[in-house]
């Protein structure tokens, strides 16, 4: 299973991300939004599927795709948890560098 921050930081699948929170989408429909063939958002569907943020349902010969809400919040929790992380060790070592290094700091 593909991790949901990793799916998402392609910048086609956050797109497709985007434009599924407005509603349920065929393929087509969604490939209508890009330069890249259809083929090739089918292929970034089943990795945002594969991470469990999209899902499709049939719709008579069509497949309807839609966001599934609690991998979104997943999603969310891994960003908010990856920034609180990434900004304290960011901190740590600006304060590291302010006391080891004091005349870089205009001290």
């Amino acid at each position: 299973m593909t991790d949901a921050l990793s799916a998402a930081a392609e910048p086609t699948r956050r797109r497709l991300l985007q434009l599924l929170a407005t509603g349920p989408r065929t393929v087509s429909e969604l490939a209508e939004q890009f330069t890249v063939t259809r083929p090739a958002i089918s292929q970034h569907l089943a990795v945002l599927a594969d991470a469990g943020l999209v899902t499709a349902r049939k719709d008579g010969r069509r497949r309807l795709y839609s966001v599934v809400p609690a991998g979104i919040t997943q999603l969310r929790a891994e960003i908010d948890r990856f920034w609180s992380t990434e900004l304290d060790l960011l901190a740590d070592e600006a304060a590291k560098r302010a006391t080891t290094h004091p005349e870089e700091h205009g001290s």
